[in-house]
């Protein structure tokens, strides 16, 4: 009797075992296809060529972004929306018929909220190719927060971008956008040459505000703060 009630047991807890694990199958195969119609959706919305379905498009990745469940069909889709009419261009008898600059803006923007190389190179790409400010200073201010700087192609990046800007068309809020980007990155740099250049070049130019100048010199202080206390320890070192 007791071996009877033991095997019965035995059974109800297999059973409840087997149906939480179909429930927990059941419910990751329909994560997985919630999953792939969104990357569907997205990238259709992305691809269309109304405006506003791009702005939705922006909407639906905005919160999967938020929520951390980024897929790459979905990093495609900002890639594409970060160049739309830049890097991927629409034509009607030779007229340029995608260029949207706040939606690239807006790409560039939640590309900061993906610290990946994949998103670095695509904001990269964009501070080069794009020549509308919002679009370059959100590029920018970007790459800055994300933080990446392998060999010192962001900084370089950056210092070339804020050159072609200071003849073409200065702003204060891009050059600001510079000098906070620098400030962040600037312990990562392995060459400041063109930093300091660039910097030089903000602080020195009466076409920007003052403050945005002011803060141009307080950054070159800290970047030749910052090049003696490591040259010091480096002579302590040898020394030892």
């Amino acid at each position: 009797m007791k071996t009877l009630k033991k095997i019965a047991g035995m059974l109800c807890v297999a059973l409840i075992a087997l149906n939480t694990f179909a429930q927990s199958k059941e419910s990751t195969v329909e994560s997985e296809y919630l999953s792939s119609v969104e990357d569907v959706v997205i990238t259709e919305l992305a691809n269309s060529d109304e405006r506003d379905n791009k702005l939705v498009a922006l909407q639906y990745l905005e919160a999967a972004v938020n929520d951390g469940r980024t897929t790459p069909d979905m990093m495609a889709a900002l890639d594409s929306l970060a160049g739309e009419g830049i890097t991927n261009q629409a034509r009607t008898n030779g007229r340029l018929t995608n260029n949207y600059p706040d939606i690239r803006a807006r790409s560039c923007d939640l590309l900061a909220k993906i610290p990946t190389e994949e998103s670095k190179n695509t904001l990269v790409k964009i501070a080069l190719a794009d020549n509308e400010p919002m679009v370059v200073t959100a590029a920018i201010r970007s790459l800055g927060e994300i933080g990446l700087n392998d060999g010192d192609d962001v900084i370089d990046t950056i210092a070339w971008v804020s050159k072609k800007n200071s003849y073409i068309n200065p702003t204060s809020s891009m050059a600001l956008e510079v000098l906070i980007a620098y400030e962040k990155l600037v312990d990562k740099v392995e060459n400041k040459s063109a930093m300091i250049q660039a910097v030089g070049q903000i602080a020195t130019n009466f076409n920007y505000v003052t403050p945005v100048r002011t803060r141009a010199y307080e950054l070159l202080k800290k970047i030749r703060s910052s090049d003696s206390s490591s040259n010091s320890s480096s002579q302590k070192d040898n020394a030892k």
